[in-house]
């Protein structure tokens, strides 16, 4: 399993990092088409999950509200954001509504949560991949360092988890026993260390200021692993081990974006915060 993981990311990895730095050729589109594509994938694999537990949310209503808000992200105003946000929500609204009358559905409060959570999750968090990416200094740099940050600490958890904890440490101890048996609290610290000093290290070399790299690595690290278990606690609750099977050895497209979301987002949100930098 474990040379299964990194033969795939050794093969995807350097390419989702050349797409991030070629990103602003053709317009923009050579990184917005398959960064669209894969959080579409994991939009339809969101909705797939929704119906294992028996909610009513339509992938034709869910998938263009969301790609309408990463198109705002990556070539629309800021003064966009709000409005288009708006009538995202009254759209999906009108067709719960719609939906209560007709009895079509019996779960329509929870399907309103469900189109909530999946716009918020894909279409609000999902535009930070495109935000971030088009902010006006070390956009490339900043889109690397967030998906670095993150893979680093998923993997360093990993090899803990598996290979030193219980082994070399104290003891082995599960982090989430129901939702992620797998997961272990020496693993979640393995990557907390390793995801913040590679961080700082290779966000020195891309010469970034050290104070928001620490607080860029420990964020991410410690608040992306979150994200990572909504997501278990869906698949969970519907009875599947993975959201998809997109990847060997790595689930589906939802699997792979879902800590992902996170830390675009708190890179972004830090990085709009800095002053320009000479």
């Amino acid at each position: 399993m474990f040379l299964q993981r990194a033969a795939v990311a050794l093969i995807f990895g350097p390419l989702a990092l050349a797409l991030i730095y070629f990103g602003d050729r053709m317009g923009g589109l050579v990184y917005f088409v398959p960064f669209a594509i894969l959080l579409a994938l994991a939009t339809a694999e969101y909705v797939q999950l929704t119906r294992h537990l028996g909610w009513h949310v339509s992938i034709w209503l869910l998938l263009p509200l969301v790609i309408a808000q990463w198109v705002v992200a990556q070539w629309g105003e800021p003064a966009w954001v709000g409005p288009s946000f708006l009538v995202s929500m009254l759209f999906m609204l009108t067709a719960v509504l719609y939906s209560y009358e007709k009895q079509s559905s019996q779960t329509v409060a929870v399907d309103w949560m469900a189109y909530m959570g999946g716009f918020l999750l894909l279409g609000w968090l999902g535009s930070h991949f495109f935000s971030l990416r088009g902010i006006p200094y070390y956009a490339w740099q900043w889109t690397v360092l967030a998906m670095l940050t993150t893979w680093i600490a998923d993997s360093g958890a990993y090899l803990v988890g598996k290979f030193v904890a219980g082994k070399y440490v104290l003891g082995k101890h599960q982090l989430s026993p129901r939702l992620s048996p797998n997961k272990t609290v020496e693993g979640f610290f393995g990557g907390l260390v390793l995801g913040t000093f590679f961080t700082v290290l290779i966000g020195y070399f891309l010469q970034l200021p050290l104070w928001p790299l620490v607080i860029l690595g420990l964020l991410i690290t410690i608040l992306g692993p979150l994200g990572d278990l909504s997501i278990s606690l869906l698949k969970r609750e519907a009875g599947v081990k993975d959201s998809g099977n997109l990847l060997p050895g790595h689930g589906g497209a939802l699997d792979r974006v879902d800590t992902l979301l996170w830390a675009v987002t708190i890179a972004y949100y830090l990085a709009l915060y800095l002053p320009p930098l000479s």
